[in-house]
């Protein structure tokens, strides 16, 4: 019975020691060492469904930035294995090309877990530190969707780019038409009634490189925050239908545009 007891208060301690260990936040990411540039502006298109027109005059007003390149950092929860352990990020973006992110999911606000992943000339790459490298067909299809909704934190590229394409379900949902390659991949769009705000975008997306089918995937926009004069999305969250709760909340916490990535993208590590 003593040896019992013993092992159930070891593996108490444990429980209690391991969620200790999430509580604890990493540090940020040191600032990114380049500043925004000046950012040259479009006026906003004639002709959006109108959930979408309102988005944007809520957004921006009349005057539509045209943004090339950013870098977010900021820090996320990523759940793991059914453990969700706090975790501190950079996405680097070449708008409308490619992207790299960079995790470090933490215990004790230590690195416990370290990704590298990228989408580059129409490639993805998923290396995950403890689990390997992930490739191929499926992994690029997701990799895309990735990308454009990501575009939720600066989403003046979904009207300045001309390859994207926006069309009208009802007053509060749209479809935009993102490109793919030769092809398209299309995210329903909805917006919220009473703020303007879009809310979600839904699409069919593979989970994994060995995906048999494609699952809903639910990119949320959580919360919106006045930044530099614009209404920002700057914490967003990801589901899969299957799954019935987020799998990751992001939250921004600096952001740089138009600053020169064309090395760092193809880097690794912060």
């Amino acid at each position: 019975m003593k040896v019992i007891a013993i092992i159930i208060g070891i593996v108490i301690f444990l429980v209690l020691l391991l969620r200790l260990g999430v509580l604890i936040q990493p540090t940020p990411f040191p600032a990114y060492p380049g500043r925004s540039a000046v950012l040259e502006t479009v006026p906003l298109p004639e002709g959006l469904p109108a959930p979408v027109e309102r988005f944007y005059h809520q957004t921006y007003g009349d005057e539509i930035p045209v943004i090339h390149s950013a870098v977010i950092s900021g820090r996320a929860t990523l759940n793991i294995n059914g453990i969700t352990l706090p975790s501190r990020f950079r996405f680097t973006h070449e708008a409308g090309k490619g992207y790299r992110h960079y995790f470090e999911s933490t215990l004790f606000g230590l690195p416990l877990m370290k990704v590298n992943e990228h989408y580059l000339d129409g490639k993805g790459r998923l290396d995950l530190s403890i689990l390997g490298v992930s490739e191929g067909p499926k992994i690029d299809q997701a990799a895309n969707l990735g990308m454009w909704a990501e575009y939720g934190m600066f989403p003046s590229i979904w009207v300045t780019d001309p390859r994207v394409r926006w069309e009208p379900v009802d007053e509060e949902t749209a479809l935009l038409r993102i490109p793919y390659g030769e092809e398209e991949q299309t995210f329903v769009a909805r917006f919220d009634s009473d703020s303007g705000m879009l809310r979600y975008l839904e699409v069919m997306r593979y989970r994994d490189a060995d995906s048999v089918s494609k699952i809903l995937w639910i990119a949320e926009s959580v919360e919106y925050t006045t930044v530099d004069g614009d209404r920002l999305m700057t914490k967003g969250s990801a589901t899969w239908l299957d799954q019935g709760k987020p799998w990751a909340t992001f939250t921004a916490e600096d952001i740089v545009y138009n600053v020169d990535v064309s090395e760092y993208i193809r880097a690794t590590g912060p």
